[in-house]
C-alpha cells in the first residue's frame, strides 16, 4: 500500500490531524467557510490511491455536480499524483489507475441505485453524506448498513454540514453530551470536529468580511459562530418530508404557483396536489433558478405545468403578460388586504408533506420565521425572506384558500 505523505501547507491546521482517522463515525461541522468540505476531498483523494472505495452522497442528486463533485477533481487536480486518476463526467465515477479503488457519487432521492452501486474493486470502505441535515434518520441507517464486507481498511461514515436547529435528528443521535463552547469530540466510535472560517487560511479578506458582518441573529449564529440554533419562532411545524414518487404518478388534481425572482432572489416554482377532505397538501416538486429572464423561465416553465395554469405573483403583471405571450397558462394572484397572513393562517390548518427532492421548500419551512421587535419580542408579521417556494404554495391554492369568502358574496348576490 502506497504511503502520501501529507504537506501541511496545503491543508488547514484545524484538520490535519484528521487525515488518518479511522473513527466509524465522523462529523465535521460548523460555520460556513470553514474548510470542511474541501478537506474532507482533500482526504478522499489520498485515501483513494491507498485503495479505500468512497460512496459520496447528497440528498439530491443533481447538487452533486455543482458541489462535492467539484470538489473533489478540484483536489486531485492540486496533488502530485494527478496523473493516477481517471475522471468520467458523465457517469461521474473517479477511477485510482494504480489500484482501480474508485470515488462514486449519487442522490439520496434515487433509493434503488443506491442499493446497486458496488465499486468495480473490492467494497464501499467510506461513506460521505455532504449537507447531512438534508437527510433522513431512516436515510442514515441504511447507508450504514452499506458499510459491509471484508476490507483491509476500517469502514468509515461521514458527516459534513451548517448546524440547523438542536430538534434536529443528528443533534439528538450524536450531540447528546456537546456543550455550546465545545470544538472537538472523540470516543472509540465516534469523532466530532467544529469549525468555523477561522480555521480557514485560504478566505479572502471579502469572504471575512462578509462573515463578520452578518446582521442576522440566527444567520450569525449558525453561519458565522457555526452554533446549532433553535427552532424558536418558525412559522410552520405541520409538515413532514416523504418520498412521494409514486403518489406523484397518480396524483389527479394539480396546482402551480410562481414567485418571480432574478438575481438575489430565486424564482421559485411549486407543483403540488391538495386533498381537501383529508387537508393535506402534497409538494411534489419545485423549481428554484436565478438568473432566469421570462424567455429563458418560459420552456423551463413549459416543460413543469404542460397545459395547467400557474398562479403567478401578481406585482409582476408584465412578466406574466410576457409569459401569457409564450404560451404560459399564467395567471396573477388576487391577494388582497391582510392575503399574506390569511394564507398563512389556512396552510397552519393543513398537514404538509413535502417530497424528498424539494430540498428548496424543506429549507424554507425550516428557516420562515415571525419578525422580533427591538427587544427580541415575536410580531405577527413574517421575516419577509426564506419564502420564496411558501409564497408559491400560497399562490397556488388561493382558489381552494379563498372559497369559504368567495361562497359568501355569492351568497350575498343572489
Amino acid at each position: 500500500m502506497l504511503t502520501i505523505k501529507a504537506r501541511p501547507k496545503y491543508v488547514n491546521n484545524a484538520y490535519f490531524n484528521y487525515l488518518k482517522d479511522d473513527t466509524r463515525v465522523q462529523i465535521f461541522f460548523g460555520g460556513a467557510s470553514s474548510g470542511k468540505s474541501y478537506f474532507i476531498a482533500q482526504r478522499i483523494v489520498a485515501d483513494t490511491v491507498q485503495g479505500r472505495n468512497t460512496l459520496v452522497l447528497r440528498n439530491v442528486a443533481r447538487t452533486l455536480r455543482g458541489s462535492c463533485w467539484n470538489e473533489i477533481v478540484k483536489a486531485i487536480s492540486k496533488v502530485p499524483y494527478k496523473q493516477w486518476f481517471t475522471i468520467s463526467k458523465t457517469e461521474m465515477i473517479i477511477t485510482a489507475t494504480n489500484n482501480g479503488a474508485q470515488i462514486l457519487f449519487a442522490g439520496l432521492d434515487d433509493v434503488e441505485k443506491i442499493k446497486s452501486i458496488t465499486p468495480a474493486n473490492g467494497v464501499l470502505t467510506d461513506v460521505w453524506v455532504e449537507e447531512a441535515t438534508e437527510t433522513s434518520y431512516d436515510d442514515y441507517k441504511q447507508l450504514e448498513k452499506r458499510l459491509r464486507g471484508e476490507s483491509r481498511h476500517k469502514k468509515r461514515i461521514t458527516l459534513s454540514f451548517n448546524p440547523v436547529y438542536k430538534e434536529h435528528w443528528i443533534y439528538e443521535e450524536f450531540f447528546k453530551g456537546w456543550a455550546d463552547d465545545d470544538t472537538s469530540y472523540q470516543d472509540e466510535h465516534l469523532s466530532i470536529l467544529k469549525t468555523t472560517y477561522k480555521d480557514n487560511r485560504f478566505l479572502t479578506a471579502d469572504d471575512i468580511y462578509a462573515l463578520e458582518n452578518e446582521t442576522d441573529e440566527y444567520y450569525r449564529a449558525v453561519y458565522t459562530e457555526g452554533q446549532w440554533g433553535t427552532l424558536g419562532d418558525v412559522i410552520f411545524r405541520n409538515w413532514r418530508v416523504e418520498d412521494l414518487s409514486e403518489f406523484s404518478k397518480s396524483a389527479d388534481k394539480l396546482y402551480f404557483g410562481l414567485d418571480f425572482g432574478f438575481s438575489s432572489d430565486p424564482c421559485a416554482v411549486v407543483k403540488l396536489h391538495y386533498d381537501k377532505a383529508h387537508k393535506r397538501i402534497y409538494i411534489l416538486d419545485e423549481i428554484y433558478e436565478r438568473g432566469l429572464t421570462n424567455t429563458a423561465l418560459a420552456p423551463i416553465l413549459k416543460e413543469f405545468v404542460g397545459n395547467h395554469y400557474v398562479t403567478c405573483d401578481s406585482a409582476e403583471p408584465k412578466s406574466i403578460k410576457e409569459l401569457q405571450n409564450m404560451g404560459i397558462r399564467a395567471i396573477g394572484a388576487k391577494k388582497g388586504p391582510d392575503s399574506i397572513m390569511h394564507g398563512i393562517q389556512w396552510l397552519q390548518g393543513h398537514e404538509i408533506i413535502i417530497d424528498t427532492r424539494c430540498q428548496n421548500l424543506r429549507n424554507e419551512f425550516q428557516l420562515y420565521q415571525w419578525r422580533k421587535d427591538k427587544n427580541g419580542n415575536s410580531l405577527r408579521v413574517p421575516e419577509d425572506k426564506n419564502q420564496h417556494g411558501i409564497d408559491g404554495i400560497r399562490y397556488a391554492l388561493e382558489s381552494e384558500s379563498t372559497a369559504r369568502y368567495a361562497g359568501t358574496l355569492n351568497l350575498k348576490g343572489l
